[in-house]
C-alpha cells in the first residue's frame, strides 16, 4: 500500500488511497484532483505528514516498446492475455486499451496475486504468468507455467520454468512457438513408430504369408525408422520462431524481425 516514515518527529506516509483510508486521513479537497488524475488513466500516489494529505504524485505507466506487438501475436496464436497488477482500475484499463488486453485485474495486493492465478486456473484456464520481482513469485509457482523476466530478481528466476534472458516479453511468443512445435514433433514421431511397427511386426511373424521380411532386411528397416525419428527430431532446429530475434532499433523506429530459427 505504501510507506510510513518519521521525519521531524512527525509521521509521513507515502502511497495508495488505500493506505490514507487505513490511517483514517481525509484527502480533503485533493480528493476530486485524485479522482480527475486517475480517471485520466494515472497512478495517484498520496503525501500525507502530521495527520494531514499534503499532496499528490501522478504516475503515467509506459509499456514496453514491444508490449503491443506481443499481445497481438499471442492473440493471434489463440492465447488470452490478462493483466494482473497493483495499479488502479483508470490506469489498468488505459494500459488495457492501449494493449488490446483481454482481462484486466487491478488493486491486486502482492500477496493476492497468486489466488488471482488460481481463480484463471478454476476457470479451466492453462495459466502462464511472466513476472520480475519478489511479489511474483507465489505466482509463477502456481501457473501452469512461470516466465521470468532475465533482469529480474534471483527468485523469481528460481520460481519460474522458462527464463528469459533478453528481458523481452515478445520471447513468450517465441518460448510458446517452440513448446508448440516440440509437442508437434513429439506426436509425429509416435504415430511414425507406432505405424511402422503395426505393419513390421505381422510381417516378421510371417502373418501376411507369402509376404515375408528376412532377419536382414526387418533389422535394416528398424534402423532406419529409428533414423528416420532421429531426423525428423533433429529438424525442429529448422522451427521458425516469432520474437526471437535482438528488438534493439524498435526506439530508432526501425521494423522488428519476426522470425528466427530456433
Amino acid at each position: 500500500m505504501g510507506a510510513r516514515a518519521e521525519v521531524n518527529d512527525d509521521i509521513v506516509y507515502l502511497g495508495n488511497r488505500r493506505l490514507m483510508d487505513e490511517q483514517k486521513l481525509d484527502l480533503g479537497a485533493l480528493a476530486v484532483e485524485a479522482q480527475r488524475l486517475q480517471g485520466a488513466g494515472r497512478t495517484v500516489v498520496h503525501v500525507a505528514r502530521a495527520g494531514k494529505v499534503i499532496g499528490l504524485i501522478a504516475i503515467a505507466d509506459a509499456p514496453r516498446p514491444s508490449a503491443a506487438a506481443t499481445v497481438a501475436k499471442l492473440r493471434e496464436r489463440g492465447v488470452q492475455v490478462a493483466m494482473l497488477t497493483g495499479d488502479n482500475a483508470s490506469t489498468a484499463q488505459r494500459i488495457a486499451r492501449d494493449l488490446g488486453l483481454d482481462i484486466v485485474l487491478a488493486d491486486v495486493l502482492p500477496g493476492q496475486k497468486a489466488g488471482k492465478v488460481k481463480e484463471l486456473q478454476a476457470q479451466g484456464k492453462k495459466v502462464g504468468m511472466v513476472g520480475d520481482g519478489v511479489n511474483d513469485a507465489p505466482a509463477l509457482i502456481q501457473a501452469d507455467v512461470g516466465f521470468a523476466i532475465g533482469a529480474g530478481t534471483d527468485v523469481a528466476i528460481e520460481s519460474a520454468d522458462v527464463v528469459l534472458m533478453k528481458s523481452d516479453p515478445y520471447d513468450v511468443v517465441g518460448a510458446l512457438e517452440l513448446s508448440r512445435a516440440t509437442l508437434r514433433k513429439m506426436h509425429q514421431n509416435l504415430w511414425w513408430a507406432v505405424g511402422y511397427n503395426v505393419i513390421a511386426f505381422p510381417l516378421a511373424s510371417g502373418i501376411f504369408y507369402p509376404f515375408l521380411l528376412s532377419p536382414e532386411i526387418a533389422a535394416l528397416a528398424m534402423s532406419g525408422s529409428s533414423a528416420l525419428v532421429a531426423v525428423n527430431a533433429l529438424m525442429l532446429k529448422r522451427t521458425k520462431l516469432a520474437g526471437i530475434a535482438r528488438y534493439s532499433s524498435v526506439q530508432k523506429g526501425a521494423p522488428r524481425p519476426t522470425e528466427a530459427t530456433a
